[in-house]
C-alpha cells in the first residue's frame, strides 16, 4: 500500500517550525553585533528574509557601517525576485493584497508550492500557509534569542542552520526526478560555494540563481527566440 503524503498544512506547519528555530541563532548574533532588542525585531518583522538579516548583521558585527549592511543584505535579497515571477501567476491576488504576498514571498513558501505542482490549489495554499508559519515561528524565535542573547552559548553549536537548510532540501529533492535537473542542483550548488569565497555576500547567490534560471529556460525548456 503506497505511503499517504502528508497534508499541506502539516508540510507548512514543519517548515515553519524548521525554519523558525533558526531564528534563535539570528536573534543572538543581532544582539552580540549590536543591536537591541527592538531594532533585531524589526529587521525580522519588515526585512524578513533569513540570509539578508544575517548578511545585515555580519556587516554591522565588522564595524564597517549600515550602507554596506544595507547593499549586502539587498542583493541578497534579490532572489526573492525571481520566486515573484513564478508565484504570481499562482497567487493572483488583488492590489490591496500584493504587498503581503511579497512580504511572504521566501525560500520557503516557494519550495512548498512548487512541491504541489501540478495541484494549482494546494499550491496556492502551500504559499500562504508556509509564509504565514514561517513568519510566526520566525519572529518568535527572533524575540527568545535576542531575549536570551549570551545564555545560548554560541548558536552555531546547536546546528539549526543545517535543520532549516535540511527541510528546504526535503522539500526540492522529489522535483530532481530528471538527471539533467539533479545535474543543474549539484552544479548550483557547487558554483555558490566557490563564489562565496571570492564574493561579497549576495552576489554568488545572485549570480548562480541568474546562470541556473537561463540554462533551465532556455536549455532544459528548449526555449529559443
Amino acid at each position: 500500500m503506497a505511503n499517504k503524503q502528508p497534508s499541506v498544512a502539516a508540510v507548512s506547519l514543519g517548515v515553519g517550525v524548521a525554519t523558525g528555530l533558526y531564528g534563535i541563532s539570528f536573534g543572538a548574533l543581532s544582539v552580540s553585533a549590536g543591536l537591541d532588542l527592538w531594532q533585531t525585531m524589526a529587521l525580522s518583522v519588515l526585512m524578513f528574509s533569513g540570509g539578508s538579516q544575517f548578511a545585515f548583521i555580519g556587516v554591522i558585527a565588522t564595524g564597517a557601517g549600515v550602507v554596506p549592511a544595507i547593499l549586502s543584505a539587498w542583493l541578497l535579497g534579490l532572489r526573492n525576485g525571481f520566486y515573484a515571477i513564478r508565484m504570481n501567476p499562482i497567487v493572483s491576488v488583488s492590489a490591496l493584497v500584493r504587498p503581503l504576498a511579497a512580504q511572504l514571498t521566501i525560500d520557503e513558501s516557494n519550495a512548498v508550492s512548487l512541491s504541489q505542482e501540478p495541484d494549482l490549489k494546494n499550491e496556492r495554499l502551500g504559499f500562504w500557509l508556509t509564509g504565514a508559519a514561517v513568519f510566526v515561528f520566525w519572529n518568535l524565535f527572533t524575540f527568545l534569542g535576542a531575549v536570551l542573547g549570551s545564555q545560548l552559548g554560541n548558536p552555531s553549536d546547536y546546528g539549526l542552520d543545517a535543520a532549516a537548510a535540511a527541510a528546504f532540501l526535503g522539500l526540492i529533492w522529489p522535483r530532481l526526478n530528471q538527471s539533467k535537473l539533479l545535474v543543474l542542483a549539484v552544479a548550483s550548488a557547487f558554483l555558490a560555494t566557490f563564489l562565496s569565497a571570492l564574493l561579497p555576500a549576495g552576489i554568488p547567490v545572485l549570480i548562480t540563481a541568474g546562470l541556473a534560471l537561463g540554462f533551465w529556460i532556455y536549455g532544459l525548456r528548449g526555449g529559443k527566440q
